[in-house]
């Protein structure tokens, strides 16, 4: 017997402009499962979520179901997907073994968009992890403004 999800709550790194744009775009979709989107790393996820590993959630995207499930990575993806009217068949698809390698490739294309968008500002300094600023060029990998946040797990 399966539980009803409810609710999915994301937590999204609020100092890269790329996943504030991603937040924006989820928030606009017409939602099967509402979404609840707060700041990985913030004052709200760690009093929500106390037993999170919160250095990870700055580094991989992380969803919690309203019965305590934890995805992250591409199942992280696949989930929010799954929760929009639109994207539920396409997310049903990308959770296949045919689908796969097309989250993978997704995620690699957001990790070097953000790579893109910090290594020109390296120098300029960055938000601060988990805050609530959305400097357009905030995001990266490596020397970048938002250190390793931005790598996708091997």
């Amino acid at each position: 017997m399966s539980i009803a999800i409810r609710s999915l709550t994301v937590l999204y790194d609020a100092g890269c402009s790329l996943c504030v744009h991603l937040r924006g775009w989820l928030l606009r979709q017409p939602q099967l499962v509402p979404l609840r989107l707060v700041p990985a790393g913030s004052a709200e996820a760690r009093r929500r979520y106390p037993e999170l590993d919160h250095a990870r959630t700055m580094r991989e995207i992380t969803v919690i179901g309203d019965r305590g499930q934890i995805y992250s990575g591409q199942a992280a993806w696949i989930v929010c997907l799954w929760a929009l009217a639109e994207h539920r068949p396409k997310a049903h698809w990308l959770a296949t073994e045919a689908g796969a390698p097309f989250v993978r490739v997704t995620m690699l294309a957001a990790a070097r968009y953000r790579e893109a968008i910090g290594a020109g500002r390296a120098g300029a300094g960055g938000a601060g992890a988990g805050g609530a600023g959305a400097d357009a060029g905030s995001g990266g990998m490596g020397t970048a403004p938002c250190g390793d946040r931005c790598s996708v797990p091997d």
